[in-house]
């Protein structure tokens, strides 16, 4: 044993399905351990494929392919010093595993493969891959080191066994989503493999989005104490050395926490930069109405992406007041963003005419307002294929959850950065970010919206001095209500014990399950908590269980 071993944790950023861009992120980083003279490279789970593949790896030939990339990684490593633990699926005998190779010196020395497949949430692993049966104990440079793969740190069981077979730390590759309270989770859940097992633990994470999904990167080591003792950046991709001695005493870099808001933002921004990266949009356009919401996105997108690839766009209608039309231009401006004006009111007389011979006699009421929303939609939708810029919609989700927005309207759209953020968190993300920039983000450094886009009453100005209060409890009552039916999973009952009107709550059940038609065809957004609308809340759209409260 030498006296010290030395591991690199690459914290990457890989595209699903990008197998031989990944493949060549691999090898820079390696070529980086090699330079700092590194004993072993860890990388995250699923790193050759990104994570999460879905149904891309049951592919035939896209196994193939990762079989390739791989062996030709391996042979790079023939005569150098440091090894690599690969996260990667690859197929054993019949079998396809999420698994870890561990590669040093031209070989693939050993497999571990996953024995806990997560199968709840956004997680469908059952579905994929074949389950382990082993752990094993990889023997390399003096050192025995127990190698798990993300969700097999949930559970006790891998953990003992790798103990018991002599495991003197344990290195984890994780594809860990971030969810507001996840790192707390992850820690909680280290601390208990260490108490148990009384030797170091090495957590290594995925960071960058993919689709719905942001990664929040975070690696960190515990001593066997259960102290961290290294914690690697959110939201960044890089590597840290850390140094074990025989003593197995650990030192690494330590980084900023990052929590709460800050957190919240950081995944918004990160989430939608990869997004539109990734999937090779010069940039994003977007409605810019004067109000929270439209404000909060145009100011995430220009973190994200920089002010010179956002677009905004006001459509004023006659029912546009000159206080939105000032709030939208001063947004704008403290943005630095492209900025202009196209009335609605045309096309609103427009259809109106054609209508009328159909409408007959019949009074005006949502349908005319739902025409104005479908008016902005259409428009913003030339736009996009126009210059080919993605459409960013605006929505949250309390108006999602509750059907207070148009389908193939303002829930147009190619992406959605407030898709999980409830409007009372969007008033307090707009605060705090009208205080602070936070690191990496590209926009201004003060103010990135007027104090009264915070402060007026939210409307969606489709008639004459509207308010959403006209329509939805305030917004302190409906999301507390919300997040007990959506996020608690609470009863009528228990929604009224927490000291809500039976009525009320009554009235948001029935509107939260009508709208899951609405939710099933709206864009894609950044997952914020644990139970996201899409593959986080799965709910029938023909459902009678409303009629039994």
């Amino acid at each position: 044993m030498t006296d010290t071993f030395s591991l690199a944790l690459a914290q990457l950023n890989p595209t699903v399905g990008a197998i031989r861009k990944n493949m060549a992120l691999l090898a820079t980083y390696y070529d980086r351990a090699l330079e700092q003279c590194a004993d072993l490279l860890v990388s995250p789970e699923l790193l050759t494929t990104g994570y999460p593949p879905e149904d891309l790896v049951l592919k035939p030939s896209f196994q193939d392919a990762v079989e390739d990339a791989v062996l030709a990684f391996v042979e790079t490593t023939r005569g150098k010093p440091t090894g690599v633990l690969l996260g990667t699926p690859w197929r054993v005998e019949e079998g396809l595993y999420n698994a870890a190779l561990f590669i040093f010196d031209g070989e693939i020395r050993q497999i571990v493969l996953k024995r806990h497949l997560p199968n709840y949430g956004v997680f469908d692993e059952m579905r994929l891959f074949s389950s382990g049966a082993e752990s094993a104990v990889i023997d390399f440079a003096g050192r025995k080191l127990g190698v798990m793969i993300c969700e097999d740190m949930w559970y006790d069981d891998v953990a003992a066994d790798l103990k018991l077979a002599g495991a003197e730390m344990l290195i984890v590759l994780n594809g860990s989503p971030f969810e507001g309270d996840k790192p707390f989770v992850r820690y909680d859940l280290a601390t208990e493999r260490v108490e148990h097992c009384n030797i170091p633990l090495v957590y290594v994470n995925q960071v960058g989005g993919q689709d719905e999904l942001v990664f929040d990167g975070a690696s960190f080591v515990m001593n066997s104490a259960g102290e961290r003792v290294c914690l690697m950046r959110h939201w960044h991709e890089e590597m840290a050395i850390v140094k074990i001695d025989k003593d197995n005493q650990v030192t690494g870099p330590l980084a900023h926490d990052s929590h709460g808001l800050e957190a919240l933002y950081q995944a918004m921004v990160l989430g939608l930069r990869d997004y539109v990266n990734k999937n090779g949009f010069p940039g994003v356009v977007l409605g810019l109405s004067g109000g929270i919401d439209s404000a909060l996105s145009a100011a995430v997108a220009v973190d994200a992406l920089g002010a010179k690839r956002v677009r905004c766009v006001m459509m004023p209608s006659p029912y546009t007041s000159q206080e939105s039309l000032d709030d939208a231009r001063g947004c704008a401006e403290m943005l630095d963003v492209e900025y202009e004006s196209i009335s609605i009111e045309p096309a609103m007389q427009a259809f109106e005419t054609m209508l009328a011979p159909a409408f007959g006699d019949k009074d005006k009421d949502i349908t005319e307002e739902n025409i104005q929303s479908r008016a902005r939609g259409l428009l913003l939708m030339a736009l996009s294929n126009k210059f080919g810029h993605m459409l960013l919609t605006t929505g949250n989700k309390s108006e999602m959850s509750v059907g207070y927005a148009t389908i193939y309207g303002d829930m147009c759209g190619g992406y959605s950065v407030l898709k999980d953020v409830y409007k009372m968190t969007v008033f307090a993300l707009c605060k705090w970010r009208n205080d602070q920039k936070p690191e990496g983000c590209l926009g201004p450094n003060g103010r990135v919206m007027p104090d009264n886009v915070i402060a007026k009453p939210p409307s969606a100005e489709l008639r004459p001095d509207q308010k959403d209060e006209d329509s939805l409890p305030p917004y302190e009552i409906l999301d507390d209500i919300l997040e007990c039916l959506i996020e608690k999973e609470y009863s009528l009952e228990d929604v009224v014990a927490c000291g809500h009107d039976a009525d009320v709550v009554r009235r948001i059940w029935k509107l939260v399950d009508r709208a899951e038609y609405k939710r099933r065809q709206a864009p894609p957004g950044v997952k914020l908590t644990s139970r996201a609308f899409g593959r986080d809340r799965r709910y029938p759209l023909t459902n009678g269980f409303t009629s039994l409260i």
